[in-house]
């Protein structure tokens, strides 16, 4: 098991790069599978920065027709939530009437995608639906539902694979937890 250390802390490997392909192969099918007879060109959504390797290997597989847009939202100081989501870049693209598919690294409380929702149906998207690699199921709040989800997890503090600690962390091809011990 590998461990790293990033700043103060130390992390073990958690869920192994291999582990985390399959799971994207499965979503990205479901994706394909629903979206196939598309008349209209849905826009896939990259929540930035986290979001960032699970929308690239997301799109490798994605066999429908699609345009990418990013936008890039803070809610986290270090490993805990502020609980205030703010949109730091916002869309670059005109989204009225368009269908989006939200991609999101991990969901943990659900706030910032309640936030993202409603900036969405705001703006005039005519849908939108969540497609996030990772789910803490026990602290999910919203009763907003996601429907594409690669991986559910534990409430631990996770890097890797995009995920961060105070912006380092991203690059590691594996997710690892917080190493207590």
């Amino acid at each position: 098991m590998e461990r790293i250390k990033l700043f103060d802390k130390t992390f073990r490997t958690f869920i192994p790069n291999e582990e985390i392909e399959k799971a994207i192969d499965k979503v990205a099918s479901k994706l394909n599978d629903d979206f196939k007879d598309s008349e209209d060109i849905p826009i896939v959504l990259c929540v930035l920065n986290g979001a960032i390797l699970f929308t690239a290997e997301l799109m490798k597989r994605l066999t429908f027709n699609c345009e990418l847009l990013s936008i890039k939202l803070s809610s986290y100081s270090g490993t805990s939530s502020t609980g205030t989501v703010r949109e730091v870049l916002g869309l670059t693209s005109d989204i009225r009437g368009r269908r989006i598919i939200i991609v999101e690294d991990i969901v943990d409380t659900g706030n910032t995608i309640a936030e993202l929702k409603r900036m969405l149906a705001e703006k005039g998207a005519a849908s939108s639906c969540v497609c996030t690699l990772l789910l803490k199921p026990d602290v999910y709040r919203q009763d907003i539902p996601l429907e594409y989800v690669a991986m559910e997890i534990p409430n631990d503090f996770i890097v890797g694979f995009g995920l961060d600690y105070n912006e380092i962390g991203r690059n590691m091809k594996d997710i690892f937890v917080l190493d207590n011990d």
